[in-house]
C-alpha cells in the first residue's frame, strides 16, 4: 500500500478535475449516495484531533489535528492523514497525507458554490483573513469568475501587507474592503464575528470557512440573516456556531442547489457556510489515486 507525501499529492491534483470532483460529490451526497456520520472531535492540549470516514463510490477516513498554537511556528495548524479503502473488498488502497488535500478540497468547495450562487459578472473579490486559506481560494475562486480586483485583509496588518505584496492584490482595511464586494471569503481563526452584513452590498455572496466549532463564529446575525447555503444540514446545526448562535435555519445543501431540487436563489445576498466533509477529502483522495494509477500506466 503507498504512501503519498504532499509533494506527490500536489504532482497529481490539477484544479479544474478538483473543483468537477467536488461538485459531483456534492450532488451525491444531497441525493443519499453517501454515507458520512458526523465528525467525531476530541479536544487535546488546546488543539483537535477530529476523525472523518466516509463511504459511497469510494470509502475511506481522514484522520485531522487542528492546533492553533502553531500559528507563526514551523508547523501547520492543520495536519491530515487520509487512508483509502475499496468500498466493494474493504481492501486498504493507499495512506496519503491530507494537509494539502484539506487546503484544496476546501477552497474547490467555495468554488463550486460561488459558481452557483454569485453575481455572474462578479469582479471584486475580498479575503478575509491572510494564511491558508486565503492562498489556496486566490489560487481557486478565479477559475469560476473573473475577478478584476482582489482584496485582503487580516488582523496582523503586515501580514496582510506581505500577501497583498506577493500576489499582487491590495490590503485594505476590513470594512473598506468589503464594502461593494462582489465575492467575501473569511477564512480567519476569529471566535467572534468579524464581517457585518451592513458592510455586504446587495447581491454579494459570502463563503465562510473559519469557526468550525459549536462556540466560535466569524459572521454576524446580520449576515446569517440572508440566504444561508451549508455543506450538510446535520454538520451545520451540530458544529456550526455561526449557524446555532445566530438561530440562523439554513435554506439549503449546497447539494440541493446543484441538482435542482432547491432553486437557486436570485438577486440575493448568499452566504455559503462550509464546514468541510469526509466525503469532499475521500473523493479527492480517490481523484489523487486514480491520477497516480493512470501515470503508472503510462
Amino acid at each position: 500500500m503507498h504512501y503519498f507525501e504532499e509533494t506527490e499529492v500536489r504532482e497529481r491534483l490539477r484544479v479544474p478535475d478538483l473543483i468537477a470532483a467536488m461538485r459531483r460529490v456534492m450532488m451525491e451526497f444531497s441525493t443519499g449516495k453517501w454515507q458520512q456520520p458526523l465528525r467525531g472531535v476530541l479536544a487535546q492540549h488546546g488543539g483537535f484531533f477530529g476523525v472523518m470516514p466516509a463511504s459511497g463510490e469510494s470509502m475511506g477516513i481522514k484522520m485531522v489535528t487542528y492546533y492553533p498554537g502553531n500559528a507563526g511556528t514551523a508547523l501547520p495548524t492543520h495536519m491530515a492523514v487520509i487512508a483509502l479503502f475499496d468500498p466493494r473488498t474493504g481492501e486498504p488502497l493507499a495512506l496519503m497525507d491530507g494537509r494539502y488535500i484539506t487546503e484544496m478540497r476546501t477552497a474547490a468547495v467555495s468554488a463550486v458554490a460561488t459558481d452557483a450562487l454569485a453575481a455572474g459578472d462578479a469582479k471584486v473579490l475580498t479575503l478575509i483573513g491572510a494564511g491558508v486559506q486565503a492562498r489556496s481560494h486566490l489560487e481557486v475562486l478565479p477559475h469560476v469568475r473573473a475577478f478584476a480586483e482582489v482584496r485582503v485583509w487580516n488582523r496582523n496588518w503586515e501580514r496582510a501587507e506581505r500577501f497583498a505584496r506577493e500576489n499582487g492584490i491590495k490590503a485594505m482595511p476590513l470594512e473598506a474592503a468589503v464594502r461593494d464586494a462582489d465575492v467575501v471569503v473569511t477564512a480567519t481563526s476569529s471566535h467572534e464575528p468579524i464581517l457585518k452584513g451592513e458592510w455586504l452590498k446587495k447581491g454579494a455572496h459570502v463563503n465562510a470557512v473559519g469557526a468550525a466549532r459549536p462556540h466560535w463564529r466569524e459572521l454576524d446575525d446580520a449576515v446569517m440573516a440572508n440566504v444561508v447555503v451549508v455543506d450538510s444540514y446535520q454538520g451545520a446545526q451540530s458544529e456550526s456556531g455561526d449557524v446555532i448562535l445566530s438561530g440562523s435555519t439554513p435554506y439549503a445543501e449546497l447539494g440541493e442547489i446543484l441538482n435542482g431540487s432547491k432553486p437557486t436563489p436570485t438577486n440575493k445576498t448568499t452566504v455559503f457556510k462550509s464546514l468541510g466533509m469526509a466525503v469532499q477529502d475521500v473523493a479527492t483522495a480517490k481523484l489523487v489515486y486514480d491520477a497516480a494509477k493512470w501515470k503508472t500506466r503510462e
